[in-house]
């Protein structure tokens, strides 16, 4: 419809305010009501009279609904026979949570035909033009449903009072109200009768202003014979379902502490019901709950036995009202207990905590195992569940009430004579707390859920939260750590993203140049720069998709002084080949692609994007694409663009041109004479040292270093001597003249390599790779006598003992990679020799401190970085300049890996046979040496305080586990730190006295600690919750505690030190911005506060217990049992429910699993402070005693013989029941308690009965009729 109906607050206009309640004009509703409120027009001239006319646009003549179509919600799409379309919005069935409650309930219990028409007929009394507003929805709903269970709404006294706040319906109110001139006494009448009076009696406010109730006069329209029913109306036959339903609607509300509103006038309805169903125990049940309500309903409605043979008497209905508070307090009582019945879909939170009490409390893993559990009774709906009143022959003789209980007595009973559930020894205290956490939170369970539980209900729910809070497990989803309120491992188990960084130039600014060869110098150096810039930068950018990747340009030009000139190579007279940049520029590209994190969002079309226009850039491109390979990106690659790349730019690129791949593989197919180069390299390939057959033999100066690495790939880490001696270095002079020294190096590293697990970090080690004449001949080197033996060649010797120690203390690189062990690296800061042997050391070093950014190797490295001259061609530059980035690798966020593969692509990226100049890939291939990032993992460990999600500084345990070098060993490091392969720890503990504490279990596998490279950059980003302590100016660490002489009025001696408890001082121990205005609001001192110092000053204990025990979330349960108690103390409590939650509270503390509990972990914190629940009870008691004392006692002997108590006293009186656990006036006397002579006897009755000792003590004078009587 184009226009909205009228909303349901808006009174028409033809209807106006009355000055009498309106609802005595409301009778039985009629079966003939129409769906929807507007009415049908046959007459299509008075269309356009009608007030709906906007409304009922598609209801014109001939014109109606062909079909429904596009149902979003309560939203549908009429389409009309005339081809038009109109789209209507369905109201509502009903917007008061507690009505759809009661709706559900309703459809669920009733048979499927009644449970329609009830709908409907509440649908369209709702949903009429004028109906009520939200706040009398609740009236008109109690009137409908009274209407249709067959009750006179008009002469019942508590309905005609009803406000419905705006005019009624015309379907429920027929007849016009007509206003009034002047008022009347009815009106007086009507406003001391209405629901805000009677409300505002029960007030504490009207008890504070000391007003007297008023009396009401009896009504002209009440009459005193007793009201009847209907019993031909629709709901007559189901009043029994109908009221036990209700009743548990009415506990399942119980557990919303958000809907006590809707708790107090459900429970009018219910006793209502109750009465006319002659049910004494249900009304007994009510009163305890709410005295002030239910004294005020007194008017019964009979229902003869004629009557009650029409009812359909559900099989699921109780004599004994269910309890959820009893259950509980039954469980935590170690008392035996029936199954809890439950509607499903409805009564869902009061599943929710009988099993997680029966889990907990009682210790029975099972119950929370599968949905048929035995600690519930699931209702059905279905003729089954009803039973005719007709098929009892007892109902006529008996009634209602005597059939109701014979009902109740077919429920299965557990034995309650000495079985008692107690807590069960099997189950450990932490697999209890952690089963109940994750059950709940696989259930739904949340952090809201849980404040809106009473504080005493979800105490035990707490208490386990509170343990499990201590040491939680690492690999839990975030749903449990927010459960328990681990926002730092919640966070953690987040999927973060990357930090975006900015892109790092490290071009140098050349000054003071006068020559052109020392711009060659500085340019050969700067050209080896990007392969350690990608290093530094690894996996550090993420970039914008609508923007191309910046690569920094390589800087190759000068300036000289005085006149600041540009110098540029070609400025000059040095022959410099045109290429010579090529592969710098490669390198380039490589670094600027390897920036890229592995979880950046980039894909094909960013990629080719990047494709530079200028030709001069290809080799910049061409790096980007292997970096993009190496990261993982290339593979988002189009099919169609891989196409365009190896057909049109795969000859042409860099690393192509110098392998000629398509010219030697057609000489290797065909055979004959080598063909020689094309173009401009023909002049660089001449050497027949390119061939690797020369006639029948093999030039070993080509396959030497492959075959050499090959073997150490093949047997890496198979300690396999066989093979390993292949590889000694020679023993004999003659031998040692046929092997290069380079290969020397070779074979030393694959041979320590072979034997992985001889690799020692010490000098020892080292030289006993160095054969035995060069040992014993070495030493005669620095002697001022040389050998006189003309067999020994010094030079040789020398040469050889160099290389095969460079070997040596590059494997020992290789097997200490990124462990940052100080053996090791003291043991290679001790070789230092020749510039090629120097730089190996050099990588060695940095490979064992890779990521540390260790100072010792850092300034080496300066070092070696400053030289320019003499040997320090491209070769040695690169291998600096990689052993730098690996020194920061990643950004100090990466380390290096020792696995199988790791140590092969560092063997490929580290070869130690560096390039003469930047075009040289004669040996190797300079595209390999990028094959590093294979072996780089991520390791930095970075606490990050959860308040303020700032990194910050935390003490942390690392346990390794036991090899068979050494034992297992714990050692503490102060993160943000590099932890070391995750392979060798046990666990990583946080520890400190800032910090909560939390243990990562790597026993358990490493999948939650491990971050793929491809989501996270760093290895572990784990965020901590801080625990403050205040420190005083001597250094020591005080925690306050709750000084209980203010709760208990006792004043404070002079010679106890009162803690210093400033409001402002609670900022060392939280970050919560709640507690800092709590403790700014009422626990800040002003002047002359009076009788509110005494509040303050405990609220500000509690605030300082609480934070202190690192349990905040019991700050408003401890002022909620303050406030219960004063109140108790100042005799206004109109409902027990306060009172109810201290009773479990005390039962909780007191039971048998918790006291198990302590007992098996006595060091645990205490989640309540051990002197205040005691104080708390203490005052109950004395409070209870002196009203029992004070004229007590003959409301309560009036009470257990039947009498009705006086009215001034039934609040206390109630508290009293509750409190003391007192059995029902039928109870007792079905218990034979009336003719006991001794409390010996009495005592032995009252066990059948379980009520507590204290109890009986207050209860035998009354009983027995003799104080003397409590003597045994």
């Amino acid at each position: 419809m184009s226009n909205q109906m009228p909303r349901p607050s808006t009174p028409l206009d033809t209807v106006s305010t009355p000055s009498k309640p309106l609802n005595k004009h409301l009778g039985p509703l009629e079966e003939g009501m129409l769906l929807s409120p507007v009415p049908e027009l046959r007459d299509s001239s008075k269309l356009h009279d009608s007030p709906y006319v906007e409304d009922c646009t598609f209801q014109q003549l001939g014109t109606f609904i062909h079909a429904l179509r596009d149902p979003v919600h309560n939203r549908v799409t009429l389409e009309l026979s005339n081809n038009t379309m109109v789209r209507i919005t369905i109201p509502e069935i009903a917007t008061s949570e507690l009505v759809r409650r009661c709706l559900q309930g309703l459809k669920a219990i009733l048979p499927k035909e009644t449970a329609v028409q009830v709908l409907v007929k509440w649908y369209n009394a709702y949903n009429a033009p004028g109906g009520p507003s939200y706040h009398s929805e609740w009236n008109l709903f109690v009137t409908c449903l009274l209407n249709m269970m067959g009750y006179n709404t008009e002469r019942l006294s508590w309905t005609r009072h009803l406000d419905f706040e705006g005019s009624l319906s015309p379907v429920i109110a027929p007849k016009k109200a007509r206003p009034s001139e002047t008022g009347s006494d009815e009106d007086w009448d009507y406003l001391l009768s209405s629901d805000y009076h009677r409300n505002f009696e029960s007030h504490p406010i009207a008890k504070a202003l000391r007003l007297d109730p008023l009396e009401v006069s009896p009504s002209k329209d009440d009459f005193s014979q007793s009201l009847s029913l209907d019993s031909s109306t629709l709901l007559f036959s189901h009043i029994p379902a109908i009221f036990f339903v209700l009743h548990l609607i009415y506990e399942e509300l119980k557990l919303n502490s958000l809907m006590g509103e809707g708790l107090r006038s459900l429970v009018v309805l219910l006793v209502q019901l109750a009465r006319d169903l002659k049910l004494e125990a249900y009304i007994d049940y009510y009163y305890r709950d709410y005295p002030a309500l239910v004294k005020t309903s007194s008017q019964t409605c009979s229902i003869d036995q004629v009557q009650t043979g029409f009812m359909l008497h559900p099989s699921f209905f109780s004599a004994e009202p269910p309890s959820i508070f009893q259950w509980l307090s039954s469980c935590l009582k170690g008392e035996g207990v029936q199954p809890y019945p439950y509607l499903p879909g409805i009564c869902e939170r009061s599943k929710l905590v009988v099993l997680s009490v029966a889990l907990y409390i009682l210790g029975d893993e099972s119950a929370v195992a599968n949905e048929a559990s035995h600690y519930l009774y699931k209702i059905t709906s279905g003729e089954e569940a009803f039973m005719p009143s007709w098929d009892c022959p007892l109902l006529g003789k008996l009634g209602i009430n005597a059939a109701l209980s014979l009902l109740g007595q077919r429920k299965p009973q557990i034995e309650q004579d000495d079985n008692r559930c107690s807590f069960k020894h099997s189950s450990s205290i932490s697999s209890l707390a952690e089963k109940l956490v994750l059950w709940m939170t696989s259930v739904g369970f949340t952090l809201r859920d849980l404040e809106c539980l009473p504080f005493g209900v979800a105490l035990p729910i707490r208490d386990a939260i509170y343990h499990c809070r201590e040491q939680p497990a690492s690999d839990w989803p975030e749903p449990v750590c927010v459960l328990i309120g681990r926002q730092d491992l919640s966070k953690q188990a987040r999927e973060g993203n990357l930090q975006k960084g900015k892109s790092v130039s490290m071009d140098p600014t050349l000054l003071g140049l006068g020559q052109s060869s020392r711009l060659l110098q500085l340019c050969q150096r700067t050209m080896a720069l990007p392969v350690g810039r990608g290093m530094f930068t690894l996996f550090s950018y993420h970039p914008v998709p609508t923007e191309q990747l910046p690569i920094p340009k390589l800087n190759l030009t000068g300036r000289a002084p005085p006149r600041n000139t540009t110098v540029d190579l070609n400025s000059g007279n040095i022959d410099v080949p045109p290429n010579m940049a090529c592969w710098a520029s490669f390198h380039n590209g490589v670094a600027a692609g390897l920036k890229i994190a592995p979880a950046s969002q980039i894909d094909s079309a960013w990629i080719v994007y990047n494709k530079p226009k200028i030709a001069e850039l290809a080799n910049e491109y061409a790096g980007f694409l292997m970096a993009l390979g190496l990261n993982g990106h290339l593979t988002k690659l189009a099919t169609l663009n891989i196409h365009d790349y190896l057909t049109k730019h795969g000859s042409n690129l860099v690393g192509m041109s110098d392998l000629n791949v398509p010219e030697q593989l057609y000489q290797y197919m065909v055979g004959g004479h080598r063909r020689f180069q094309a173009g401009m390299h023909r002049e660089k390939h001449k050497s027949p040292s390119y061939q690797i057959k020369e006639g029948d033999t093999i030039n070993v100066d080509v396959t030497c270093p492959g075959a050499t690495l090959a073997l150490a790939m093949i047997y890496l880490k198979t300690n396999n001597r066989s093979i390993a001696d292949w590889l000694k270095a020679p023993d004999t002079m003659y031998l040692l003249d046929f092997v290069k020294p380079e290969f020397l190096l070779l074979r030393t590293l694959a041979r320590c390599l072979i034997l992985w697990d001889d690799i020692l970090p010490n000098s020892k080690w080292v030289n006993s790779n160095v054969p035995q004449i060069i040992r014993e001949n070495i030493v005669s080197l620095q002697a001022p006598e040389l050998p006189s033996s003309e067999d020994l060649s010094l030079e040789t010797l020398a040469q050889a003992h160099v290389y095969i120690i460079a070997g040596a203390c590059l494997s020992l690189g290789f097997r200490f990679a990124g462990s940052e062990n100080l053996a090791a690296f003291q043991c290679l800061t001790g070789h230092y020799n020749l510039e090629t042997c120097l730089s190996v050391l050099l990588l060695a070093l940095a490979m064992v401190m890779a990521g540390s950014g260790n100072l010792q190797v850092l300034q080496l490295c300066r070092f070696m970085h400053k030289k320019t001259g003499g040997e320090m061609n491209y070769g040695f530059h690169l291998a600096h300049h990689m052993a730098l980035g690996l020194l920061f690798l990643g950004g100090g966020r990466y380390s290096l890996s020792t696995s199988n593969s790791s140590i092969a692509a560092l063997l490929c990226a580290l070869y130690p046979h560096f390039p003469v100049h930047s075009t040289d890939n004669r040996y190797h291939l300079q595209a390999l040496r990028h094959l590093y990032v294979l072996a780089a993992e991520p390791r930095l460990l970075t606490p990050v305080d959860v308040d303020s999600n700032t990194p910050c500084y935390a003490l942390i345990e690392v346990t390794y586990k036991g090899t068979q070098w050494y034992k297992e060993a714990t050692e503490e490091l102060m993160a943000p730190t590099l932890l070391p392969e995750l392979h060798l720890l046990k666990q990583i503990r946080v520890k400190g006295p800032r910090y909560w504490e939390l243990l990562i279990d790597l026993s358990k596998g490493t999948h939650h600690l491990q971050l793929e490279k491809s989501s996270k950059i760093m290895e572990s980003n784990h965020l901590v919750s801080w625990k403050g302590e205040i420190q005083h100016s001597m250094g020591t660490v005080h925690k306050c505690s709750i000084h209980w002489s203010v709760v208990l009025r006792i004043p404070v001696r002079d010679e106890l030190v009162h803690p210093d408890q400033e409001p402002e001082a609670i900022s060392a121990f939280t970050s919560d911005p709640a507690l800092f205005s709590f403790a700014d609001y009422f626990c800040k001192p002003t002047a002359d506060l009076g009788e509110k110092q005494e509040i303050l000053d405990l609220f500000s204990s509690i605030l300082y217990e609480c934070v202190t025990q690192e349990n905040p979330e019991m700050l408003p349960t401890y002022i909620a049992i303050d406030q219960a108690v004063r109140r108790l103390e100042r005799r206004e409590m109109s409902e027990t429910f306060e009172l109810w939650q201290i009773k479990l509270v005390l039962e909780f503390f007191s039971s048998r699993s918790h006291q198990e509990r302590m007992s098996r972990n006595p060091n645990r914190g205490l989640f309540m402070n051990s002197e205040f629940l005691p104080v708390m009870k203490c005052t109950i008691d004395n409070t209870l005693d002196q009203w029992l004392q004070a004229g007590g006692d003959v409301a309560l002997h009036s009470y257990l013989s039947g009498q009705p108590p006086e009215e001034s006293q039934l609040g206390m009186l109630s508290c009293f029941l509750i409190y003391h656990s007192v059995p029902t006036p039928a109870q007792m006397a079905a218990g034979g308690l009336e003719g006991s002579g001794n409390f010996s006897e009495l005592l032995l009755r009252f066990r059948r009965l379980r009520l507590p000792v204290r109890a009986l003590l207050r209860l035998a004078p009354l009983l027995l009729g003799s104080p003397q009587a409590m003597v045994l």
